[in-house]
């Protein structure tokens, strides 16, 4: 390109515009060079201009070297913008290529959320914003002489162009141009949202498609109703109850299977009479409401009175009222409902409300079985409206004159039917009196019925094929019904065929598990004879595995005289009614088809013929032709409402004039099933019919023969794939099903998880089969499925037997399992989950990028211009202080020497018990006071026990190990009077000595102390049996018990020769098990003691009362230390006792009237726990917090907002103030960082996106979005303190709103670590860090904490505005998982809110698998409930697979003095299995 040479700023604006969309094209990648070269020639041509050579100066780069940039320039968009070149001993941070982009960097700013990363998100200044359009000319502060040189080189270069148009480069406005039209989000170079890339998997481009012609409608015969049979259902009832009143219309099996109770037709004709009169003229007289033609009424009669339910159902068509056959609540006999036996009785309870039902009818027998109230009414069900019962027994004869009402119009409804939607919710399907008379003609005629012929039905009588036979087709028909009790079929399940026999019944309507019980009733089999029957009408036919039944059914009695023939299959559906039946007789009975397909094929939706052996095929029987007078099509599941293929899987739709007519009050839904017109695939209409979906699926075969391979109901898509719960049922079954398993007892549908659906499969097993050989089972049915189906289930669970919801008739009651599953309610005895090999969507892992060096991302950072993350309190100097003489005091000794002297009686510390007095007001008993000359003395008498017992020498270390009160506060200055390091320890717990008291002599070991120094109430513990068992007594170093003194004063207190010396040693086991030691100096102590002073404004003047554990960390600073620099009176109290007593705390801060009080997390529970009914109590007690003005909680974690929250509502009502609630924030390397005062701003709350924080970003987001979590400030930086936040892999400085480490410089920080004990990785520069962007100069101390500082609105008491400092989390406590960082308190926040029954949990990595332990606070058989509930919960929040469910009893979980979890410590006892879990799941 060299050789081309044209001025760009003088070639028109329409050639300059096409250059500057080539240039993006490059930049985007949409272009190669070559092409970019081609393109650009061509473009330029025109204007060529060929000048001889010149000469280039040193300040003119060369042509080449000019060229060799552009091409530099023209970066892809995988390239990092802001990569510095520069080698590590160059001291320039700017890189060739980021100079040159510097005048690229003008976009615009998000006006929302910041967005960072400290591994790669921060290197682009495009990923965060700019600051818009800048001048050319604008001025960058850029610290060193190199980056200056590089903006000036930017700058002159653009100084050299040509001005063109308002003084704007031709360069700058060509970048202005290109940037006026981005094509890509640039974040996506960095950064792929979680939810993108989480996306459903698209179908296989390898699967089978559909290859037929589009499928017309296909008709039945013409309905040709013989002439003989009856106008309507009212006129057949009468012709046949005034013709043969004396036949028998119906027929119940008693208990011991004898038919002894029978309606004739006579009777049924008067008993309707009897319930229509007094329906209309009788009911509602005692101030009720009446009952009028159309309104609505329940019919509640028990499964085993049929014979009533007709009386009353009829009764209803004769009055014009509109029955609604409804299932009697199981829960009749008690007041109280137990959801588990009353399956799906609240959704019929809500139907009834939405249709007005305000009358119910039932029979006597029913109405005294139901649970009464204290007045004598029916109490009313869950879930149902309040009803007027209405007994249809014994009631008296109408006036002779009376005649029933003229009929209504035939578009009106004639009854409601109930069905259930695919969602669980109960509906009610309308059916016209039209439409009821048109499918008993319909039926008459499919079925060929006669007068007198004996029908045997099993079903239920009140809706579906029951209702349609037995009930209704039966009186048009003048037939006999003999209805079989479910009860009965459960004791005799060879009833029916032995009515079948006695009857010689031509007619029998049973289900296919009907015909398997009857099968298995081998010794009735010899007495049955089937020659009679010419219909064997299969109910679920359409079910592909009836199929089976069917076959088995024939081959066992064809010899008893039953004819293939005569076995019909029957497709049935709540909304089209009956959809096809097979008729014997007819010309469809040659024409009987079975198919063997493909389930492969199945799943993707077409139909392709597989080999009869194959595993993998399905074989489906017909249900029969079209039904005449009707017309179905099949049109597709999904979407509009397009026709199929002929080899396509859709769903069945019918039209005819016997369809439900919509469902009642849901007008919406009525019209997307009821109301279907359907089109060609190009969108046009393929008639004018209107049909109704049966919900069915299946084909049309040859001779418009109607196969049916599942139901919409059954339907679970999983990644692209169809797959039906049918198919999988009987795939359950074939796996030695009578050996673990019931058979009919099995429950199988999808849950959604992570935008796909997963297979869950729920059996009963028998009692007799051990957890073995259940898992073995289990296994088995896993491979199963998985290599027929090709698809794996997601969680397979096995419950004890009979302990699945029921429906009336004994099934199983699926939407209610679902619930309970999903409620975590089911109960299971054995659980199985596999989510590795079924959960296929997770979004890729991250993967970091090293090459982002920390000069890029500060570079960036100046580019957009932000501000760099730093926060710093207030400043120290000498006027801060007061006149106190103290300040001229470097050491704590001498400071409480002096005090001593000049303030010899004012009281220090008061020791307070559990114990509290009085009635009103309460009042705390002090256990123990002392004052400064008191503790000055004790001190030196501890300091001349050390010197003349102990033998010890300055320098030596003495471990402190009492119970926290005054004797460890004089103990520890004991130690400095003499000069000795004290080193404070937590005694061994006497309830837990066999897991505390190694901790003690661990600590006592690595600290190295020369001695012991104790109470004798520790020393007795220490010499248990049980505690020499553990550590023989010889093993501690010498143990001096202090409360044995001697009255020796000392003769000099020890002076130490310099501040910086150690005044004390802190140990501390962090969360992850390491045992940290670290030294403070003599400085270091007063300094933070000052800062402490300062912030929280103590005085000698002061009450402040401590609840917290004063063994380590901020907790001992404000225990032993601030009262002798301070002077103020400290009220200390166990967190002991407040377990004792949860309302010591609060009593003390009442009666003393305390400003500040401190408290650690722990206490903080306890007392929301244990107080939470009582604030009233206290109330009337006397106990008043309006005087807190700091409730400060000492903490090294994030700050638990839901406990502060839940903790100032809760004793809001004892005045507390929500302002006074604050938390603080310390850590190893300096104790005491953040501290909320009484007159620092209120601590500020932002909401950051979980997604973001996972990959080492913060996105500010609004309070309530998903994936929200709510960070709070951790109080404010104490004086003297100094933040920065750095990457902790780079050391380079973040911007504001970044996430980094956290890193602190403060006269208090510690000086270094004593030891380290359980991570040897940590080392010397955690002390003494230098930033490697920014001001390197400056030492600082790495927290090991992750968070971010934001600048905040709030104005400073200096009149500054207020930087806010967020932790997030300790680095060493997160779990790197997928490329992704993981607080373990976020997924811990929520397996917590998944089941109200976990009351604690913990998780921390093992082999690479996440380990969820759980404390279950409920029976034992309510922990698997568990598994699949925390499974579900993290996989859908956190994009996890749990690998181990652990289930714990209360209480297991380790959590230290400061209610933190020790996680590591879990670890072990689960890796050396001495957790004693109920229940571990492993998820394969």
């Amino acid at each position: 390109m060299a050789d081309i040479n044209v001025d760009i700023s003088l070639l028109p604006e329409e050639v300059r515009r096409k250059l500057a969309e080539l240039n993006l094209e490059l930049s985007e990648g949409d272009i190669t060079q070559k092409g970019f070269d081609k393109k650009r020639s061509k473009l330029l041509a025109p204007f060529n201009v060929q000048q001889p050579p010149q000469d280039t100066g040193p300040s003119a780069p060369s042509p080449q070297t000019a060229a060799q940039r552009k091409a530099h320039r023209r970066l892809t968009r995988e390239d990092n913008r802001y990569h510095s070149d520069s080698s590590s001993d160059d001291d320039s941070i700017f890189g060739e290529d980021v100079s040159r982009d510097f005048n690229r960097g003008g976009r615009f700013r998000d006006s929302g959320a910041s967005s960072s990363s400290f591994s790669d998100a921060g290197a682009s200044p495009h990923h965060q914003g700019g600051r818009g359009e800048r001048p050319h000319s604008a001025a960058y502060a850029i610290p060193g002489n190199t980056s200056r040189q590089a903006l000036a080189d930017v700058l002159q270069s653009s100084r050299h162009c040509p001005r063109h148009q308002g003084k704007v480069s031709a360069k700058i406005q060509q970048l202005l141009n290109t940037l006026k039209r981005p094509k890509r989000k640039p974040l996506k170079d960095y950064f792929v949202e979680e939810d993108d890339a989480l996306e459903a998997p698209q179908p296989d481009p390898n699967a089978p498609k559909p290859e037929g012609s589009t499928l017309t409608p296909v008709p039945g015969e013409q309905l040709v109703v013989p002439s003989g049979l009856p106008r309507n259902l009212e006129a057949a009832l009468q012709r046949y109850g005034s013709s043969t009143y004396k036949a028998n219309a119906v027929t119940v099996l008693d208990q011991n299977g004898k038919p002894s109770i029978n309606l004739t037709y006579g009777k049924l004709l008067s008993r309707t009479h009897k319930i229509a009169y007094t329906m209309l003229h009788k009911v509602g007289q005692k101030g009720e409401g009446g009952i009028k033609p159309g309104d609505r009424v329940a019919l509640v009669y028990p499964n085993n009175d049929p014979i009533s339910f007709s009386c009353g159902f009829y009764g209803c068509l004769l009055a014009g009222v509109v029955p609604v056959p409804v299932e009697v609540p199981s829960s009749r006999r008690t007041v109280v409902v137990d959801d588990s036996k009353d399956a799906g009785g609240q959704g019929i309870g809500f139907l009834l409300g939405s249709l007005n039902v305000q009358w119910a009818l039932t029979s006597e027998a029913c109405h005294k079985g139901m649970g009464k109230s204290s007045n004598g009414d029916v109490a009313n069900f869950k879930g149902w409206p309040k009803l007027s019962w209405f007994i249809t027994d014994h009631l008296s004869k109408p006036p002779k004159d009376w005649h029933p009402p003229p009929k209504q119009s035939e578009d009106c409804p004639a009854y409601v039917e109930y069905t259930q939607s695919k969602e669980g919710s109960t509906v009610g399907v309308k059916v016209t009196r039209s439409a009821m008379l048109c499918h008993c003609q319909t039926l008459t005629v499919a079925s060929n019925y006669t007068e007198g012929e004996v029908m045997v039905c099993v079903l239920d009588f009140k809706r579906d094929v029951g209702l349609w036979h037995g009930i209704l087709c039966s009186v048009f028909n003048g037939m006999h019904v003999i209805f079989i009790p479910y009860s009965l079929m459960k004791i005799d399940p060879a009833s029916w065929m032995k009515m079948i026999t006695k009857y010689k019944a031509s007619v029998g309507i049973v289900k296919s598990r009907d015909m398997h019980w009857g099968l298995l009733a081998q010794k009735d089999h010899k007495d049955v004879n089937f020659s009679s029957l010419r219909l064997l009408l299969v109910a679920d036919g359409a079910n592909p595995w009836s199929l089976t039944s069917c076959d088995a059914f024939l081959n066992a009695f064809q010899s008893k005289g039953l004819k293939s023939e005569a076995i019909c299959p029957y497709a049935s559906s709540s909304e089209a009614l009956t959809v096809s039946i097979r008729r014997p007789g007819k010309t469809s009975a040659s024409k009987t088809g079975r198919g063997i397909l493909s389930m492969q094929g199945l799943s993707h939706g077409v139909v392709r013929v597989d080999s009869e052996n194959s595993l993998t095929s399905l074989t489906l029987q017909d249900c029969g032709q079209v039904m005449p007078g009707a017309v179905m099509v099949v049109i597709k599941i999904d979407g509009p409402p397009v026709l199929c293929k002929t080899d396509e899987v859709g769903e069945l739709c019918v039209c005819s004039g016997y369809a439900g007519t919509g469902y009642w009050g849901l007008q919406g839904i009525t019209s997307n099933t009821f109301q279907v017109q359907p089109l060609h695939g190009d969108g046009r209409s393929a008639g004018d019919k209107m049909y109704v979906r049966t919900g069915l699926l299946g084909f049309l075969g040859p001779g418009g023969l109607v196969f049916v391979c599942g139901s919409k109901e059954g339907l679970m898509s999983v990644s692209g794939r169809r797959h039906n719960t049918d198919d999988i049922i009987a795939t359950v079954l074939a796996v030695e099903p009578m050996k673990f398993i019931y058979r009919g007892r099995i429950a199988v549908f999808s849950i959604p998880v992570l935008k796909d659906e997963r297979i869950v499969i729920i059996a009963e097993q028998r009692p007799d089969c051990t957890e073995e050989e259940s898992f073995q089972w289990m296994s088995r049915v896993l491979q199963a499925v998985d290599s027929i189906h090709q698809v794996g289930v997601y969680c397979l669970a096995l419950v004890p037997p009979n302990y699945l919801p029921k429906t009336p008739l004994g099934g199983i009651h699926l939407h209610e399992t679902k619930k309970k599953f999903l409620d975590g309610s089911l109960h299971p005895a054995n659980v199985l989950m596999c989510p590795h090999t079924c959960v296929t969507n997770l979004p890729k892992p991250r993967e970091h990028r090293p090459d982002v060096t920390p000069s890029a991302v500060h570079v960036g950072n100046i580019v957009q211009g932000a501000r760099m993350a730093w926060a710093q309190g207030r400043e120290l100097s000498i006027s801060d202080e007061d006149s106190d003489s103290a300040r001229k005091h470097q050491f704590l000794t001498e400071i409480l020497r002096w005090r001593s002297q000049t303030t010899p009686d004012h009281n220090l510390y008061t020791l307070l018990n559990s114990k509290i007095q009085g009635k009103w007001p309460y009042q705390v008993q002090a256990q123990l006071t002392m004052t400064c000359s008191q503790l000055h003395k004790r001190a030196e008498r501890i300091g001349s026990m050390l010197m003349e017992k102990g033998k010890l020498n300055t320098g030596d270390h003495v471990a402190l190990i009492y119970h926290p009160g005054i004797e460890l506060v004089a103990a520890f200055y004991g130690c400095l009077y003499v000069g000795c390091v004290p080193v404070t320890i937590r005694p061994p717990h006497p309830q837990n000595i066999s897991t505390t008291l190694p901790t003690v002599k661990m600590i006592v070991d690595v600290s190295k102390a020369s001695a012991i120094l104790t109470s004798s109430i520790v020393l007795k513990l220490l010499r248990l049996k049980e505690s020499t068992g553990i550590v023989e007594t010889k093993a501690w170093p010498t143990i001096l018990d202090t409360d044995d003194l001697p009255k020796k004063k000392l003769a000099a207190i020890y002076r130490a020769p310099t501040p910086e010396m150690i005044c004390y040693l802190d140990f501390s086991v962090s969360t992850t098990g390491m045992l940290a030691g670290v030294k403070m100096s003599h400085a270091a102590a007063t300094a933070l003691c000052r800062s402490i002073k300062l912030q929280c404004e103590f005085y000698p003047s002061r009450d402040v009362a401590l609840c917290l554990d004063p063994y380590c960390g901020l907790g001992f600073g404000l225990w032993c230390l601030t009262s002798i620099y301070s002077g103020h009176h400290s009220i200390l109290i166990a967190p002991s006792e407040v377990e004792t007593n949860p309302a010591v705390w609060h009593t003390a801060v009442s009666n003393y009237k305390v400003r500040d009080t401190f408290c650690s997390y722990g206490v903080m529970e306890l007392c929301t726990r244990g107080l939470g009914t009582s604030t009233a109590t206290l109330k009337a007690r006397g106990v008043n917090l309006s005087c807190v003005r700091t409730c400060c909680v000492i903490a090294e974690e994030r700050p638990r907002i839901h406990l502060t929250t839940s903790f100032t509502k809760l004793f809001a009502n004892l005045g507390l103030s929500p302002r006074a609630v604050s938390t603080s924030f310390g850590c190893r390397v300096n104790l005491g960082m953040c501290l909320q005062g009484a007159s620092c701003p209120d601590p500020t709350t932002v909401y950051v996106d979980l997604r973001a924080l996972r990959n080492d970003r913060v996105t500010l987001v609004e309070k309530g979005s998903p994936h929200s979590l709510c960070v709070m400030e951790s109080g404010k930086l104490l004086p003297g303190v100094k933040v920065v936040i750095a990457n902790p892999d780079t050391k380079g400085q973040c911007a504001d709103s970044h996430l980094g480490e956290i890193w602190v410089h403060s006269p208090h920080n510690a000086t270094g670590y004593y030891t380290i004990y359980g991570d040897e990785s940590l080392h010397a520069d955690h002390f003494d860090s230098h930033l490697a962007t920014g001001d390197a100069r400056l030492s600082y101390a790495r927290t090991g904490f992750l968070g971010f500082v934001r600048r905040t609105e709030l104005t400073q008491s200096d009149g500054e505005r207020h930087d806010a400092i967020f932790v997030v989390g300790a680095l060493d406590e997160t779990v790197m998982l997928r490329g992704m960082r993981y607080h373990p308190i976020d997924i811990e926040n929520t397996v917590s809110r998944s089941h109200r029954k976990i009351c604690e949990c913990a998780v921390f990595t093992w082999t690479n698998l996440l380990v969820v332990v759980v404390e279950l606070e409920g029976n034992e058989n309510e922990a698997l409930d568990l598994v699949p509930l925390v499974t579900n919960v993290v996989l859908e929040d956190h994009y996890l697979i749990v690998g181990v469910v652990v289930v714990v009893d209360p209480g297991i979980i380790p959590i230290n003095s400061r209610g933190e979890k020790q996680r590591m410590h879990l670890r072990d006892g689960f890796l050396a299995d001495q957790l004693d879990p109920i229940y571990v799941a492993y998820n394969m």
